[in-house]
């Protein structure tokens, strides 16, 4: 569902939807789908990583799987990687719109692929911390519903909050770019125009990598 509903989305902003459709654009680009992409996501991860943890809690199987010969770390990394697939799956049939959009060109192939396959390298990125942040905040409820709004939620602030923060009045010179950049969204830009920079990577990485300690944290609670 969580793939139907993706594709359902982006086909539909892509080539339907008269303002955003490439073929009223009359510009070879795939800037709609990298525009729309992270607001898509922001509902459709929630609903794949809601059930990681809530879903074994409410069930009563996280005991069961505890007991198993495996780490905390093994535990949320299946969990965590299980979920990264899926998103990584929903985003390969999207390579058809691109090769639609190359040879619909003029002349063929008149496409900026650096800023294509940069969108990729950072809208998959960004997916990644979208899915550490799920799996954490449903190894902290038990609640499907509960775990799809709080990760929503802080999806939203960690991609938006920082951006409308920095043009506050209180952050001027080069204090409101420092505010930004705490901010997914200025990272996901940065490689999305075709820069590839080790800066953004490296941002992104330990951002994934500090929600999936918080949720190795939230699981070795219960033996505290």
């Amino acid at each position: 569902m969580v793939l139907v509903i993706f594709l359902l989305i982006t086909g539909l902003f892509m080539w339907v939807f008269s303002d955003t459709s490439v073929i009223n654009y009359n510009y070879a680009s795939m800037g709609q789908l990298f525009s729309i992409g992270p607001l898509v996501f922001l509902f459709l991860i929630p609903a794949v990583t809601m059930q990681a943890f809530a879903d074994e809690k409410q069930k009563g199987t996280m005991e069961f799987l505890t007991t198993k010969p495996l780490s905390d770390l093994q535990i949320v990394g299946g969990k965590y990687f299980a979920c990264l697939t899926l998103v990584f799956f929903a985003l390969l049939p999207t390579l058809v719109y691109y090769f639609s959009i190359y040879y619909l060109g003029s002349p063929i192939g008149n496409l900026d692929n650096g800023a294509v396959i940069g969108s990729y390298i950072g809208l998959f990125l960004l997916s990644a911390v979208y899915c550490a942040v799920g799996v954490f905040m449903s190894s902290i409820t038990d609640n499907q519903i509960v775990a799809f709004i709080l990760t929503a939620f802080s999806c939203f602030i960690l991609y938006f909050a920082f951006s409308f923060v920095s043009e506050l009045p209180m952050f001027f010179g080069t204090l409101d770019d420092v505010v930004k950049s705490i901010g997914l969204e200025y990272h996901y830009d940065n490689i999305s125009k075709g820069r590839i920079d080790t800066r953004d990577i490296v941002y992104f990485l330990s951002m994934s990598f500090l929600f999936i300690w918080c949720t190795v944290v939230s699981l070795d609670k219960r033996r505290w």
